[in-house]
């Protein structure tokens, strides 16, 4: 039903995540994230928030990828319908994908990097993922639209995308948070919204809100 993607850059403390879906409203199910914690996604045919959320509060009390997501996963006797990654505030990944996820289904986590997919076309979905990952782009928004695109363009969710979205964390701005939750080509429609949120006033009003680096700014003086 859903492809993800989550990664960190350690040179500059951002963390960037996108999702898309054949079905509605991938943002508010799938993706969570914390500057200081780190990133999650939790899809499936039958996805748990509590998975997402639980996993997130460990990672902020300084559990690891791999601790949060064993720990959210093994209790639940529902884990065979349900994938999940994390990526934890120092990068550590690590990935679930229940034995009985809608082929095909799977995920990678490597140092920085996890990626999931369930009702895929194939694996060359999630590799093509990956290679636009590593690939050089200018900005982690620009490499999240690339991944979203090298996705589609493999083949993507057999059914098609309906909704698409794509959070991005870093120490020195606010939050990135944006979601097309029905649209007939979401990746585009969700495009459009991201250079809509980079331009004024918007764009100009986000230099005045508090940040990680710090976190009491205040409006510029006129």
């Amino acid at each position: 039903m859903t492809f993800s993607i989550l990664t960190y850059d350690r040179e500059t403390g951002v963390f960037a995540a996108a999702a898309a879906t054949g079905s509605l409203c991938v943002g508010g199910w799938v993706l969570r994230g914390d500057i200081e914690a780190g990133l999650v996604a939790s899809q499936g045919t039958a996805p748990s928030s509590f998975w997402r959320d639980d996993a997130l509060r460990q990672m902020y009390g300084g559990a690891s990828a791999k601790a949060a997501v064993i720990s959210v996963t093994e209790p639940d006797e529902g884990r065979g319908q349900r994938q999940m990654i994390a990526l934890d505030r120092t990068g550590g990944t690590f990935g679930f994908t229940g034995a009985g996820s809608v082929p095909f289904a799977d995920h990678l986590a490597e140092d920085g990097l996890a990626i999931a997919g369930n009702m895929l076309v194939g694996r060359r979905v999630l590799q093509a993922m990956r290679e636009a990952a590593l690939g050089n782009h200018d900005t982690p928004v620009d490499r999240m639209f690339a991944v979203l695109n090298a996705a589609s363009g493999a083949g993507g969710d057999v059914r098609g995308l309906l909704s698409a979205a794509v959070l991005v964390l870093a120490p020195d701005r606010p939050p990135l948070d944006l979601r097309i939750d029905h649209d007939a080509q979401p990746i585009t429609a969700l495009r459009q919204l991201c250079t809509r949120a980079h331009q004024s006033p918007y764009h100009d009003w986000l230099d005045e809100v508090p940040v990680l680096r710090d976190k009491t700014r205040q409006p510029h003086a006129n």
